[in-house]
């Protein structure tokens, strides 16, 4: 990609693109799979918001680094571009040193003096016994799904639950609108009567407030639990999904009014807050949590491909949606619908796994069953 227009070549580009994709869609299922798995209970929450925190910081420099002022310009983005070469040279290095999953070499390869090795590793103890029967415990309760396809996950009944939990919880992420406000938002700004100028910087803010609110996150999840925070997070953003409308209509998308331009983006920073508190990280957590070791690969496949696919949907549409004339002001209620439903969801659905094994966990769905 960085080499694009030094070689006049878009095709260069979209192969750059592709790859990326692919990776994109790789980390966004293996993160948060091997980050549960690794995990002890007590952390797990914590240790998988880490991985949203880390793409939360990719957002926020990028957008630094997007600026007009920075690379941002016709001459400049080839080299931002190209700067995707540095954090993968960086993950090259530094993978090699993480441990295999200990689950994984346990309960899927039956290899117990490595997954011993492994958890001493990670555990920095060799006191291990109490992780290692806690997995020999999930082993004997999940024998039945060593390991299954995602055409087989699709059609058990047993696993059906959970995997619907899981898609909700990543439908809950996707079609909140948050990616209306990491790819529109400076429009949306403009529109509601803000300098051009103004709305790029504000923009920044929105990644700004996506680091520091998932930092916190960090700190509550494990004692405040997923669902709360969920519930929490999607409560907050049907509030303010519901106020950003408002202003915008209001707004008449007259510059002279830019107050209420202002009050816009104050929506939208308190938007990505209740986001980053619960929709940002805890589907990714959850579904990991919400399957065993035969069934986790298969329902992450399955997870990611409904955040990408909603992702992408929401990109294509949203600007469709605001050529409508009728619509044009009210194009983020949609959002505001799909918030309610899910809090809903979530509400009457979706367990609370923190501090459960993964074994109590499966049990909570043959109690429901």
């Amino acid at each position: 990609m960085g080499l694009s227009k030094l070689a006049t070549s878009y095709e260069t580009l979209i192969a750059g693109r592709l790859l990326i994709g692919l990776n994109c869609g790789l980390a966004t299922a293996l993160s948060p799979m091997y980050l549960a798995e690794i995990a002890p209970k007590r952390l797990r929450g914590a240790l998988g918001t880490v991985a949203q925190l880390g793409v939360t910081m990719g957002l926020l420099l990028a957008q630094i680094m997007g600026l007009p002022s920075v690379l941002g310009t016709a001459s400049g983005w080839p080299t931002l571009l190209g700067l995707a070469l540095a954090p993968a040279v960086l993950q090259l290095l530094l993978l090699p040193f993480c441990p295999e999953s200990p689950r994984y070499l346990l309960i899927t390869k039956a290899r117990l003096p490595e997954a011993t090795k492994a958890l001493i590793r990670l555990r920095a103890t060799p006191n291990v016994e109490e992780d290692i029967e806690e997995m020999e415990a999930e082993e004997r309760a999940q024998q039945a799904e060593a390991s299954i396809s995602m055409c087989e996950l699709l059609r058990s009944k047993a696993l059906r639950t959970p995997l619907i939990i899981g898609v909700v919880m990543q439908i809950s992420q996707q079609l909140s609108g948050i990616n209306v406000i990491f790819y529109y938002s400076t429009a949306l700004f403009t529109s509601a009567g803000v300098e051009e100028a103004v709305a790029k910087y504000s923009t920044l803010g929105v990644g700004l407030v996506m680091v520091v609110m998932t930092l916190v996150s960090v700190a509550l999840i494990d004692r405040a639990g997923r669902r709360t925070l969920h519930l929490t997070g999607l409560g907050g953003m049907f509030i303010f999904s519901i106020a950003l409308t408002v202003f915008i209509l209001f707004s008449g998308g007259e510059t002279g009014r830019s107050w209420i331009g202002y009050l816009s983006i104050g929506s939208a920073l308190l938007f990505t807050v209740f986001f980053a508190i619960g929709p940002g990280s805890i589907p990714w957590m959850i579904t990991a949590e919400l399957f065993s070791q035969g069934p986790r690969p298969a329902a992450m496949s399955i997870a990611v491909l409904v955040n990408w696919a909603a992702n992408m949907a929401v990109g294509l549409l949203f600007p469709l949606m605001t050529s409508v004339k009728w619509m044009e002001k009210i194009a983020f209620l949609p959002f505001t619908l799909c918030l309610a439903l899910c809090w809903v969801f979530t509400y009457f659905k979706v367990p609370e796994t923190k501090g459960r094994t993964f074994e109590e966990i499966a049990a909570l769905f043959v109690r429901r069953r």
